[in-house]
């Protein structure tokens, strides 16, 4: 009897472990591939409107200039 208790614990064990480590591997994984991509998509569409509005802001100040 005591065997059995053994085994079904250390059965349970190893099957909320899987699990566990199931998770972290999802997650690190859907860290990987969805949210790096896209804060780096966010980092590079900001830098991008900044440079346009630097632009922007440039060619406004010559055509300021010329008149």
């Amino acid at each position: 009897m005591s065997e059995l208790v053994a085994v079904v614990y250390y059965g349970g064990l190893t099957v909320l472990f899987f699990f566990w480590i199931y998770g972290i591997v999802s997650f690190a994984l859907d860290v990987k591939n969805k949210l790096i991509p896209t804060v780096r998509q966010y980092r590079r569409a900001r830098t991008q409107r900044s440079r346009q509005e630097e632009h922007d802001n440039e060619r406004q100040d010559r055509e300021e200039q010329l008149y």
